[in-house]
């Protein structure tokens, strides 16, 4: 369960990344988004709920 929760959200950030083409103008509010799950996440880890 960890290793897949950790490859998406490795690909998560990868794809959340403005370098392609098609999201340039997003900005960074992807990665926003994308790091706000992996804080809360990391909390839950420490806390032991997941």
């Amino acid at each position: 369960m960890f290793t897949i929760l950790l490859v998406i959200l490795i690909l998560a950030l990868v794809g959340a990344l403005p370098t392609w083409p098609h999201s340039r103008s997003w900005g960074y509010a992807p990665s926003g988004v994308t790091g706000l799950i992996v804080i809360i996440l990391v909390i839950l880890l420490l806390t032991g709920r997941l």
